[in-house]
């Protein structure tokens, strides 16, 4: 019901930023919760952060080890939701994907997943 593309992935040094973007197909994106997720090499995938679908408010969560670096924003008029990544670590490097909710956010019951894109952070 909905498709999810994702953008943004790269090599960046350590203290670097990046930013994520997933675009969504269909003309119920404003009815989704969004999140991301991320897996690194050997290590099993890890919810990152989420944020609901109200235009307004702060109901978002956000990983420990991510909190304060990372914010997660979406824009509904464009069908997309954002992951800014800032002062970004070699431990952040991992396959980040991006997750679809119907209704309020939770880790299960996942709708829809992104492809995933590769963030390397290396010196």
């Amino acid at each position: 019901q909905v498709q999810l593309a994702e953008s943004g992935g790269g090599l960046v040094q350590p203290g670097g930023s990046l930013r994520l973007s997933c675009a969504a197909s269909g003309r119920t994106f404003s009815d989704y919760a969004m999140g991301w997720f991320r897996q690194a090499p050997g290590k099993e995938r890890e919810f990152v952060t989420a944020v609901n679908a109200g235009w307004t408010g702060d109901n978002r969560y956000y990983a420990d080890s991510v909190k304060g670096r990372f914010t997660i924003f979406r824009d509904n008029a464009k069908n997309t939701v954002y992951l800014q990544m800032n002062s970004l670590k070699p431990e952040d490097t991992a396959v980040y994907y991006c997750a679809a909710r119907w209704g309020r956010w939770s880790e299960v019951d996942i709708d829809s997943w992104g492809q995933g894109t590769q963030v390397t952070v290396s010196s």
